[in-house]
């Protein structure tokens, strides 16, 4: 399986993006899909996933901001984000979480560089991210 992340770009505070995330090869299991950032000088920071269910978990700061959603063939990841602010600006990943089918996915979090789900299942793989600048 490869994840590849495209869309990112510099746009002022106030204006949107759609980030893409390219999903090929076939994970042969029961997968969560997540986005995370990485803000400049920072750690990694949870953004939002979406479980093989359908259900969505957003971290606080992009709650109501941004959608996480993905095409009905499941080839690509989505992440619209609107109302920008300049604290969105990082890199951004796309991720893949390989689950039991009993086990919810729920959000992510991060802590010194390593990112779990609420279940505590580490992220299996992520591409090399897409950079998303905001100016104020």
């Amino acid at each position: 399986v490869q994840l590849v992340e495209s869309g990112g770009d510099s746009v002022q505070a106030g204006g949107s993006l759609r980030l893409s995330c390219a999903i090929s090869g076939d994970p042969y299991s029961r997968v969560c899909m997540a986005w995370f950032r990485r803000p400049p000088g920072k750690q990694r920071e949870g953004v939002a996933t979406l479980d093989s269910d359908g259900t969505t978990k957003y971290a606080d700061s992009v709650q109501g901001r941004f959608v996480i959603s993905q095409d009905n063939a499941k080839n690509t990841l989505f992440l619209q984000m609107n109302s920008l602010k300049p604290e969105d600006t990082g890199t951004y990943y796309c991720a893949l979480v390989r689950l039991p089918p009993d086990v919810e996915c729920g959000m992510i979090s991060c802590s010194s560089g390593f990112c779990v789900t609420a279940s505590n299942f580490g992220l299996d793989l992520w591409g090399k991210g897409t950079p998303v600048t905001i100016s104020s």
